[in-house]
């Protein structure tokens, strides 16, 4: 498995380089993002972000190993909600989902998977799945979660600590 992977836009000219093992790769089921989703494919020419079960497919990584490399100045956040500390940050260029981030201290982000280049990692859960609209799913090969797991919060935490010793 590599160490870096890049997200690019669906014309090229935004580019999210990404370092390091991901947190955990999911697919998420939650009613936002469902929500942001239909949000962001409604724009002209966007790409399509849910999956067939209406999921988010997203690598959740470190925010310290997440950069824009490539056109920084064609990006703009997407909110649901006016107060929501969630963005949902779209390559203007051509509408192309590329992370989902937050204004909060929260200390990761969200690149969507679809964006993701090369040998992406296989998902290895199914989050908030009590929101799924569909269930046409493969639901014998991934572990699936109604809502946030103990396994989910315990990465994101692991993740933390690395980040506070420097690792």
């Amino acid at each position: 498995m590599t160490d870096e992977w890049i997200a690019r836009c669906t014309c090229g000219s935004v580019e999210f380089q990404a370092t390091g093992i991901p947190i955990t790769s999911v697919t998420c089921y939650c009613d936002d993002c469902q929500e942001g989703a239909r949000q962001i494919e409604a724009l002209p020419n966007a790409a399509r972000i849910l999956d067939s079960d209406g999921g988010s497919g997203y690598l959740v990584y470190r925010k310290d190993r997440v950069h824009c490399v490539k056109g920084n100045q064609l990006l703009r956040p997407y909110k649901i909600r006016e107060r929501s500390a969630t963005n949902r940050v779209v390559a203007t260029c051509c509408n192309a989902a590329m992370i989902l981030n937050f204004d909060d201290s929260k200390h990761w982000v969200d690149v969507y998977r679809n964006r993701v280049q090369g040998n992406v990692p296989s998902i290895q859960m199914r989050i908030c799945t009590k929101d799924r609209r569909t269930s046409t799913c493969d639901t014998t090969s991934v572990a699936e979660y109604p809502r946030y797991p103990m396994r989910f919060v315990a990465k994101l935490i692991g993740a933390k600590f690395r980040m506070l010793v420097g690792r």
